[in-house]
């Protein structure tokens, strides 16, 4: 694997059931560059959150895929103090996802997305065993 890159998590194979989609159990990576790409492109209030990208893939509160997309792509939303969009891309290899973007969404897209399908909210249940 490319030392440039960083393990952040599993696919959580329960996606594919919700967004009607079908994506491996791949490894998600991020690059150490990711920082600066988010300088580059003025998504500075994002690098607060650069570490909370396993929390994000784990525990998100909304997913879906971008209609500008392929079926190779998702969107993950996690409600912090701001709202945190994270992008997820099928390598270009076809041997593992990585975050090609984080950016902070408005909550009026949030709605708009939720209204459109766009984005569906992501429960699990949690079943206790007695």
């Amino acid at each position: 694997m490319d030392e440039k890159l960083l393990e952040m998590g599993k696919y959580n194979l329960v996606f594919n059931e919700i967004l009607g989609i079908d994506i491996e159990e791949y490894t998600i990576y991020r690059s150490k560059g990711l920082p600066a790409h988010l300088l580059n492109r003025h998504h500075e209030n994002c690098l607060k959150y650069i570490d909370y990208i396993p929390d994000i893939i784990n525990n998100p509160d909304y997913i879906g895929v971008n209609p500008n997309e392929n079926d190779d792509s998702i969107e993950l939303i996690k409600r912090y103090k701001d709202n945190i969009l994270i992008g997820i891309k099928l390598d270009k290899s076809g041997e593992y996802l990585y975050v090609s973007t984080m950016h902070s969404i408005a909550e009026s897209k949030i709605e708009r997305r939720l209204h459109s399908g766009r984005i569906k909210k992501f429960i699990v249940d949690k079943i206790e065993n007695e």
